[in-house]
């Protein structure tokens, strides 16, 4: 079973850089696909970043890419966010997050992403906090 713990997060000044860290996958017997969420007092948690266990492709917001950078270890059971260039809109409470009913090409398709797609996953970290400072 997953059980999912986020660590990594703080606070850092505009430009500055962060980087997340999801531990509790396992990959012996399943298959998911992993996510990274943020949600920002009163707004709706958004989808920041995907990628599905084994495969390289990824989703990424539109407001994140070419900044932020999610990668999987498997020898550590691991998902990470390396976020870069952090701007003050990056403020929010980050949430990793896992489906084992999400297929490989949804998960790094950004039609699919387009629909918002957080109702899909079933297992959650507890959250981490990022402070971005202008």
């Amino acid at each position: 079973q997953v059980q999912l713990v986020e660590s990594g997060g703080g606070s850092v000044q505009a430009g500055g850089s962060l980087r997340l860290s999801c531990a509790g996958f396992g990959y012996a017997y399943s298959r998911y696909c992993m996510a990274w969420f943020r949600q920002a007092p009163g707004k709706e948690r958004e989808g920041v970043a995907a990628v599905y266990t084994g495969i390289s492709s990824t989703y990424y917001a539109d407001s994140v890419k070419g900044r932020f950078t999610i990668s999987q270890d498997n020898a550590k059971n691991t998902l990470y966010l390396q976020m870069n260039s952090l701007k003050p809109e990056d403020t929010a409470m980050y949430y990793c997050a896992a489906s084992s009913t999400v297929d490989w090409f949804s998960c790094s398709s950004d039609v699919w992403w387009r629909a918002g797609r957080n109702v899909d996953f079933g297992y959650w970290g507890q959250g981490t906090q990022v402070t971005v400072s202008s």
